[in-house]
């Protein structure tokens, strides 16, 4: 199988699985792990391998500018605290206390002879950023909370850019490098700093092009030179890729489309960087699945195990810590939303690709391999998995699935008997039934209406979570609707940009609010 033909396989997998996942309501990537593992076992056609220069040339700069591009800077500078704590101190924080845990660990179970700590040191690093792709998209569907999705995408973005330079700095002091503590944090100081300035010069730099330039398909275009034009640059530099582009992507997000997008613009461009992101996400989690080998794991499974639990349990010392230092502050972070930031952690490509990149000499490489992939299957499908009933048990969203089944069935028979009551009144105006056998049938389905209807009123009453985050999702799809028809009707001429701009900008500000608070304000637009 040719390169080209795997990856039209690889879309129509991702195709398959996106309607399987929506039908049987699973997670999208926790169902494309699953269908790459399947395929995997089959060994069903030669996929592309996950490679570094596939995940560094492609994958990821465009997962990175699309998250960091929709980052709200306001609501990013009301948490900078909390994502800045978890991000770097955290994470440097994060890789100690693993290293620390494994070796004994190691050494206790016996899973392998002469684990060093340089060795669990290595382990650590490579596996400490987090990849929360699969809970974050959880987090709008089920309506969580804004702040905590801020939370924990703004954490992900800046922890990757510090984790691949952790993993750089610890690699070359554990290959024969001479790395001190003071070295080792000018190198980081080095690596992440000059990411930062060289995404923050190409994302002004676009952002003004932005500004003199009113065509769609050019702004498109600029804003993908920013993506990958800022990772390029700073790894030809030898600075961090991630962070230029995170910051990049900030601007770019929060200066150039606000200011020099026209609304037609701004809709097409998030409209390809949403299709892109669902695109490269797909092509990933799938190769997460098909690089696995399932029975290598299983004869690694007591290191698999314990490096899952010891990574697990780093990350709670490490935010509970952090929540603990932020408690008197503005952003104070709730116990619940602490064991959430914990279970999120979850664990991705990057990781798998920075063990794939060790030396293959380097000592217990494949294990090493066994453990990361190990964690990053573990992570997905596990905490994945149950990160909605877990949201649910702590109250954070709707936590009633037995009301739910009782709310569905009850719209089921409404629905059904609505449908019914309009077939009957198409046969009556064909005149194909007797009056009273029609008459007879109506009131039949008549009072199958008001039960069910009566029912779901009582059920609303009774839960009323379920209730507002069905409310929620409702209220949003209704407001996403209201921007598709405004896109249309300037795209026709109907109305002019000034008031586009002004029923847009009321749109938007509806969609932060709950129904309930919306509906108390005046309906009328904001001023542009």
């Amino acid at each position: 199988m040719t390169f080209e033909l795997a990856f039209v396989v690889l879309f129509a997998m991702a195709t398959v699985v996106a309607i399987a996942a929506r039908h049987f309501r699973v997670p999208y990537t926790v169902a494309l792990v699953l269908a790459g593992l399947g395929v995997n076992a089959t060994h069903a056609f030669p996929a592309p391998h996950l490679t570094r220069d596939l995940l560094f040339a492609v994958i990821l700069p465009g997962l990175i500018f699309e998250a960091s591009f929709h980052l709200e800077a306001r609501e990013f500078w009301k948490n900078k605290r909390a994502i800045h704590a978890l991000a770097v101190p955290g994470l440097a924080a994060s890789v100690a206390i693993c290293a620390l845990l494994l070796v004994p660990v190691a050494n206790g179970l016996h899973f392998v002879e002469g684990f060093r700590f340089v060795d669990a040191l290595v382990f650590a690093a490579l596996i400490a950023a987090t990849d929360p792709i699969a809970v974050v998209g959880l987090f709008k569907e089920l309506g969580a909370p804004k702040r905590l999705a801020v939370l924990v995408e703004g954490e992900s973005l800046f922890n990757d850019g510090t984790g691949v330079a952790l993993f750089t700095i610890v690699l070359a002091g554990a290959s024969g490098g001479d790395i001190s503590v003071a070295g080792s944090i000018v190198a980081f100081v080095k690596i992440a700093g000059g990411g930062a300035l060289v995404g923050a010069a190409i994302g002004w730099c676009i952002s003004q092009v932005i500004l003199k330039v009113d065509d769609a398909m050019v702004e498109i275009t600029l804003t993908v030179v920013c993506a990958y034009g800022s990772f390029v640059a700073a790894e030809h530099f030898h600075f961090s890729g991630v962070v230029a582009t995170v910051v990049a992507g900030m601007l770019c997000g929060n200066y150039g489309r606000r200011l020099g997008m026209s609304p037609t613009t701004r809709v097409a461009v998030e409209t390809f960087w949403e299709y892109w992101a669902f695109a490269l996400n797909s092509v990933v989690f799938l190769l997460i699945g098909l690089e696995v080998d399932l029975s290598k794991l299983l004869a690694s499974w007591k290191a698999v195990v314990a490096a899952f639990v010891v990574v697990l349990a780093a990350r709670g010392l490490v935010v509970y810590a952090v929540s603990l230092l932020l408690r008197r502050g503005a952003e104070r972070i709730p116990p619940r939303w602490s064991l959430v930031l914990t279970w999120s952690g979850l664990r991705g490509a990057l990781s798998m690709v920075l063990v794939l990149g060790l030396p293959k000499d380097f000592a217990h490489r494949d294990l090493l391999v066994n453990m990361t992939f190990g964690v990053v299957v573990l992570s997905i499908l596990l905490q994945g998995t149950t990160m909605a009933p877990l949201l649910r048990r702590l109250g954070i969203v709707g936590k009633s699935d037995e009301q739910r089944r009782r709310i569905e069935l009850a719209r089921g028979r409404l629905g059904a008997a609505r449908a019914a009551l309009e077939e009957l009144k198409r046969i009556e105006r064909r005149a194909a039934l007797p009056p009273d056998t029609y008459e007879g049938l109506e009131r039949t389905y008549g009072d199958r209406v008001r039960g069910a209807e009566e029912e779901l009123r009582s059920l609303a009453a009774s839960a009323r979570d379920v209730h507002d985050e069905d409310a929620w999702r409702a209220w949003r799809r209704a407001v996403e609707a209201e921007k598709a028809a405004l896109a249309q009707l300037v795209h026709d001429g109907t109305i002019g940009r000034e008031a586009y701009e002004a029923l847009v900008a009321d749109a938007n500000a509806r969609l932060e609010q709950r129904p309930g608070e919306a509906q108390s304000e005046s309906a009328a637009p904001t001023a542009p």
